[in-house]
């Protein structure tokens, strides 16, 4: 056993999961790692016991069952074919503005995400719907590509999302009052990202052109239950996950285990049901939820040594001390954040932050489930900043060769869609009742 000061800890044990990162190891390996040799080296074998009691109260939290839950439920409904029939639905609605299919697109990805709750499976569900409908009626390939990642990347925010409920156990927040708090935030940045689209295709109509109205001619009656065929489900589904957790029927784990329910139930009723489908779902279900909980195992084993060496006291006198008051101590912290998104997966800078920066947002004046959900819309970057980026990366190995989208045309076409989150933040600080409205609505 040796001493080091908690400054030099910090430096050795920040800068070595981000060499580990940058040198392209697994997350999870840099952070159990140094969790384990910095443990080491300064309480001998008894860190074993500080990292065992502490990923054995991760892996037996009973709220983190809605992880596996939630991702059951995204599975089932990406094989259901419900997508498709939403696409034809809104398409028929506004396939002739300007721009019309990306907005169909957004927009499906906003309503997908009120189902899903996986980033993956709404861009792969939107990259084999809606791309080659763009990309053949000659819409611009950027356009196309940010229209798919942004509106797919909702789903990691618009409830039922497993990034709320893993920050919620962390923070000691309600993930039902979570889940509330980000309903209005995403249709914030649904809004504002359909309404890029729709200012830029109306300036540059050559980037979308509407679709013929021929393709269109369809009598009125028709495309009003085409599209309440296609809502429903869905709003059978939305009731079954946040409508009981709304009403105070049941908490978080108990509608996640709900909504897995009725979206296997969608899946027989559409005919799509059967053995292979099952058995897809539920290798999906084991490969990311695995993933989810080695990540949190070995971040949590980082953070216990961190904070026990003081690690987590550095931190706070750093934030504390930065310009500006609170304000100047919250622009920093989401400056980390957006940085951390450039290199770190999202459940890596949760299980890393979050036990660090909670303890401080009583201390600096801010509502803890505002905080929170600022931190969570920040994160939406992270799927869209590269080297990372993996919104990105999904839809690049989604999206079929034949229609010719580069990397190169997803990475432009996001950017935009990238400061759009940032002015989402800065309207969320400047209205926070957008955040905290519909939580305090709750029935208890």
């Amino acid at each position: 056993m040796i001493k080091i000061s908690p400054e030099v800890v910090t430096l050795i044990m920040m800068g070595g999961v981000l060499l580990g990162v940058l040198s392209g190891f697994p997350l999870a390996i840099p952070l159990g790692g140094m969790g384990v040799i910095v443990g080491y080296l300064l309480y001998g074998s008894s860190v074993f016991d500080l990292i065992y009691s502490r990923v054995y109260a991760l892996v037996t939290n009973y709220l983190l069952l809605a992880v596996p839950l939630f991702i059951f439920m995204g599975g089932m409904l990406e094989r259901s074919g419900i997508a498709e029939k939403m696409y034809d639905a809104l398409y028929l609605w506004l396939g002739g503005l300007k721009g019309g299919l990306a907005l169909v697109t957004v927009l499906l990805g906003t309503v997908l995400a009120a189902t899903v709750g996986v980033i993956a499976a709404s861009i792969s569900m939107l990259a084999l719907v809606a791309l080659p409908a763009m990309i053949r009626r000659g819409y611009d390939k950027s356009l196309a590509g940010g229209a798919i990642v942004a509106g797919g990347c909702l789903g990691i925010l618009i409830p039922p999302s497993i990034m709320l409920v893993i920050y919620g156990p962390m923070a000691m927040i309600s993930v039902g009052k979570l889940l509330m708090a980000a309903v209005f935030p995403g249709l914030l940045l649904s809004s504002l990202y359909m309404s890029y689209i729709a200012l830029r295709c109306l300036l540059e109509p050559e980037l979308a052109p509407a679709i013929p109205s021929e393709e269109r001619a369809v009598p009125f009656l028709k495309k009003v239950t085409t599209a309440v065929s296609a809502l429903l489900p869905v709003i059978i589904l939305v009731l079954a996950v946040l409508g009981v957790i709304f009403m105070g029927i049941a908490p978080p784990t108990e509608a996640a285990a709900s909504g897995a329910f009725v979206a296997t139930l969608l899946t027989v009723a559409y005919r799509r049901f059967n053995f292979q489908v099952l058995k897809e779902t539920a290798l999906l279900t084991l490969k990311l939820a695995s993933m989810i909980f080695l990540i949190g195992s070995c971040a949590f084993a980082f953070v216990g040594v961190f904070l026990s060496a003081g690690g987590g006291d550095v931190t706070e006198r750093l934030i504390l001390a930065t310009p500006g008051g609170r304000w100047g101590a919250f622009f920093i912290v989401q400056f980390i954040v957006f940085i951390l998104g450039f290199f770190i997966d999202w459940i890596g800078i949760l299980f890393i932050i979050v036990p660090i920066i909670s303890p401080l947002v009583p201390e600096l004046g801010f509502d803890p489930l505002w905080f929170a959900m600022m931190v969570c819309v920040n994160l939406q970057t992270s799927f869209m900043t590269p080297p990372f980026a993996p919104g990105i990366f999904f839809l690049r190995g989604a999206a079929s060769k034949e229609l010719g989208v580069t990397m190169a045309d997803i990475i432009r076409g996001v950017m935009p869609f990238v400061v759009l989150v940032l002015v989402g933040l800065a309207l969320l600080v400047a209205f926070p009742d957008i955040i905290l409205w519909l939580p305090g609505k709750m029935i208890k």
